[in-house]
């Protein structure tokens, strides 16, 4: 009902105008949608506020305001006739001719009445970000997953948005991984893939436990990264040799994930690095303390009651993540060829970077670096855990492989599918049983982590998110199998054009829940929380459940079955959309 509101909104918003001619600034409407369905669709609630400035009643000011309304042909058009309630809140009901045209222009419209923005504007999401040398695992699931759903919202809202993978490819983790290959595994830095993945991430912690303990190891590890950094051409194909196998080691988790996304390590900041520092030093910004260049933080203090510094350079005259950073912001915000030109920029990290990007963006705010307008954002989320929890770990405890958890997700949804096949004593093909457990299990994991508030850590059990009821991944599948079937068996009838007509408490529910669906997409695409649109579509699911329990839909009455048929049809298509902004596929049969 998102284009219904905003045509209210405006109509409040002149019969308010009208009515207070004297109190132009501050009309308010506050228009939202009703607590209850007894109220009607909409609630305004601006005659409360205007109670102090105009000294009177709010139930006078509320009744000036609909009198207005009543005299708009615009707004008698749209509604119902309002009601006064309370101290002064006005109720609106939508006239339920125009809620069956929405419904009926849904039905021919693959965009299924979400409009898209008419100020687009070049959007940055960064997500995922795992590093070179290194498997990805479950702590990057949710940076992944959480990342491609809000481009996915993004993008069909009309957005250009750019999808950058900023992988940890650069720093002293190279120095001591080279060295340590070069002596233990010198063929892996002439050959490509000369040692697997899995091994490498076994040379990395031997690597890192050698740089602890050996300090004449250290040193020699320091002097590499000194190489690289300078170009040297052995170091350069070493390291360019790691970066490739890592990255295709990627590329599977992102294929099988269905996640698009365009590589832009730290490397590639580097060049931009200097130009941070003398931008600082133009602003005035920069402090030299103990040899470090850093910019001290407002309003942000250390234990010491202090203020904070970040640093952009180090005392060794070294950069670190805060100077790549805020490269990244100027080129993000740059105007093209030089940069992206984004007005946008979206970072999905988990929560314990909240105080890191909260200190880099103040800077980039103090340099001028964030153009009018432009918006920065640090999408945060809590941890994955265990059933008792606790950090999701192996038995042995280290930390699950994201691969092993894919694997074991999709295992239990074909073990789950055979043993129902078995009670259905249904028979289905290998092939059918492999498509399906697959796209079943990893939408139970996509599923499970979006329908929950990112903000909060969350409890990872196969046996819930595998589950046939509750708000999970499977049930909204089957949903859509079942409701997709019922219109099939309606023939051509659920396509029809012809007015769609309603009578039924549940029919009505049932099309102001589907109406409900652009208004959730524009507040996912403005909050960026997934959940919400989760939420949604579990809540539609349930409704057309209660819809089909007590109206009969195939056995209707001719002049009923098309209308009940086209919400059937409507149902299915609009969970199809809300699963696909998910980065969920749908199924024909399970």
């Amino acid at each position: 009902m998102l284009s219904l509101s905003q045509s209210l909104d405006a109509q409040l918003r002149a019969a308010m105008q009208r009515a207070f001619p004297e109190a132009d600034a501050g009309l308010d409407p506050q228009l939202a949608p009703a607590s209850k369905p007894e109220f009607g669709d909409f609630q305004a609630n601006g005659a409360l506020p205007l109670a102090k400035p105009l000294k009177q009643a709010p139930r006078q000011i509320a009744t000036a305001i609909v009198e207005q309304l009543q005299a708009d042909p615009a707004f008698t058009d749209l509604c119902l006739e309002p009601q006064i309630a309370g101290p002064g809140f006005i109720n609106l009901t939508i006239r339920p001719e125009r809620l069956a045209a929405e419904v009926s222009a849904r039905l021919g419209d693959e965009r299924l009445g979400v409009p898209a923005v008419s100020n687009a504007a070049p959007v940055v999401v960064d997500f995922s970000s795992p590093n070179i040398a290194k498997e990805m695992h479950v702590g990057h699931l949710r940076s992944t997953i959480i990342g491609d759903s809000l481009a996915r919202v993004l993008e069909f809202r009309g957005h250009p948005v750019l999808r950058l993978n900023h992988v940890g490819d650069w720093g002293t983790q190279f120095g001591m991984l080279i060295t340590h290959l070069k002596q233990v595994a010198p063929e892996a830095l002439k050959t490509a893939d000369a040692v697997d993945l899995g091994d490498l991430v076994a040379f990395y912690r031997e690597a890192k436990k050698r740089f602890d303990d050996d300090e004449a190891f250290q040193f020699t590890s320091r002097d590499e990264v000194v190489k690289l950094q300078g170009g040297d051409p052995v170091s350069l194909k070493a390291w360019g040799l790691l970066c490739d196998q890592s990255r295709r080691e990627f590329q599977k988790i992102y294929d099988r994930l269905d996640i698009r996304l365009s590589e832009r390590g730290e490397s590639f900041y580097n060049p931009f690095l200097p130009a941070v520092i003398d931008g600082l030093k133009v602003a005035e910004l920069l402090v030299t303390d103990d040899g470090a260049q850093c910019v001290f933080l407002e309003g942000v203090q250390g234990k010491d009651g202090k203020p904070l510094p970040v640093i952009v350079q180090k005392s060794d005259g070294g950069f670190n993540y805060a100077t790549t950073d805020l490269a990244a912001i100027r080129y993000r915000f740059g105007a093209a060829p030089e940069g992206d030109g984004a007005r946008r920029v979206v970072y999905v990290t988990d929560a314990g970077q909240a105080n890191h990007f909260a200190g880099v963006f103040q800077v980039a705010e103090r340099a001028g670096w964030i153009p009018d307008g432009a918006r920065l954002e640090h999408v945060p989320f809590g941890l994955v855990q265990g059933e008792d929890g606790k950090k999701l770990k192996t038995r042995a405890g280290d930390t699950v492989r994201l691969r092993d958890l894919l694997d074991e997700a999709v295992e239990r949804a074909e073990t789950d599918l055979r043993s129902r096949l078995n009670e259905e004593e249904r028979s289905e093909s290998e092939q059918f049983i492999q498509h399906v457990a697959g796209t079943v299990g990893l939408a139970a994991v996509k599923y499970a982590d979006l329908s929950q508030n990112r903000i909060t850590n969350y409890q990872f059990s196969f046996d819930r998110m595998l589950a046939l009821q509750g708000n999970t991944a499977p049930y909204l599948l089957y949903a859509v199998v079942r409701i997709a079937g019922i219109a099939r068996k309606g023939g051509d009838l659920a396509a029809t054009s012809a007015r769609l007509q309603f009578s039924e408490l549940q029919e009505w529910a049932l099309v102001r829940e589907l109406l409900k669906f652009d208004a959730v997409i524009a507040e996912v695409e403005a909050e960026l929380l997934p959940n919400r649109l989760c939420s949604y579509l579990f809540e539609l699911s349930q409704v057309f459940n209660r819809f089909y329990d007590q109206v009969p839909v195939l056995k209707a009455d001719p002049e009923a079955l098309a209308s009940r048929l086209a919400l059937c049809r409507l149902t299915a298509d609009t969970l199809r959309l809300g699963l696909g902004l998910l980065g969920i596929p749908t199924l024909d049969r399970m």
